[in-house]
Formats: C-alpha cells, sequence, structure tokens
C-alpha cells in the first residue's frame, strides 16, 4: 500500500474522469510544493535523460527518506510532486521495494504522457533508487 499522500492522489483521479482535468491537477501539485533552493540545482543533483531539467536533493533524518526536487516544466513539477507522495517519509530500506510503476498506473500516467516524459519519470525513479541502494 501506498502512502496516504499518494492514495489521496489516485482518489482525486478516480473522481477527475477527464485526461485534462488529471494533467491541471499534476500542474497543480506541482505548484503547491516549495521550489527547490537555487544553491541546490547544481549537476550532481540534476536528472540525467529527462527531456527538461529536473533536479532532486535527497536526505535521510532519523531512517527516513524524502527528496525535493524541482523542474523548469510544469508537468513535470508536478510528476516531482506525485513522486514525493510516493516516497517521501518512508524508511530508507522500503524505499527500494516501491513498484513505482505499478502504484503510478494507478493512474494512468503511461497512457497519456508522451516517451520522453515516461523516461524522464523512469530517470528520476532510477535516481531515487540508486540514492538509497
Amino acid at each position: 500500500m501506498a502512502q496516504p499522500a499518494f492514495e489521496a492522489i489516485v482518489e482525486d483521479f478516480e473522481f477527475l474522469e477527464d485526461w485534462e482535468d488529471r494533467y491541471r491537477h499534476v500542474i497543480e501539485l506541482g505548484k503547491a510544493m516549495d521550489p527547490l533552493d537555487d544553491a541546490l540545482k547544481v549537476p550532481a543533483n540534476k536528472v540525467d535523460g529527462c527531456a527538461s531539467q529536473v533536479w532532486l536533493y535527497p536526505t535521510v533524518e532519523n531512517g527516513a527518506f524524502r527528496f525535493d526536487g524541482d523542474s523548469d516544466a510544469m508537468i513535470v513539477r508536478g510528476l516531482v510532486a506525485v513522486l514525493r507522495t510516493l516516497y517521501n517519509g518512508l524508511p530508507v530500506a522500503e524505499v527500494g521495494k516501491v513498484d513505482a510503476g505499478g502504484e503510478l498506473a494507478r493512474l494512468g500516467l503511461q497512457d497519456h504522457l508522451s516517451a520522453q516524459r515516461s523516461n524522464g519519470v523512469r530517470s528520476m525513479i532510477a535516481r531515487i533508487r540508486a540514492t538509497v541502494a
């Protein structure tokens, strides 16, 4: 079972039947996220494999994983926000066990993202997994 915040997104998506409404919701999630400090937008935090610029800044506090992130594209920033709800707060040992593809499939994102965006999401997930490995 996913984090409660991710479950809330799943419920929102079930209510929003039209993909355009879901797309707007993802963008709103990104807008609601605090921006990543410019000092953290460095090459070490940049995610390769994304069409737009994406930065992920992971931290571990008291054994719990979390990351902050940002992107120069609104939809990607929203996807970062979605991934944060999936991963933030998990014990480090649990992060690699998350079936991110399966959880994101519950949102139907794979059917509506371009190949480049889908590759970018996979790159973000790979970066998260590599961080905790």
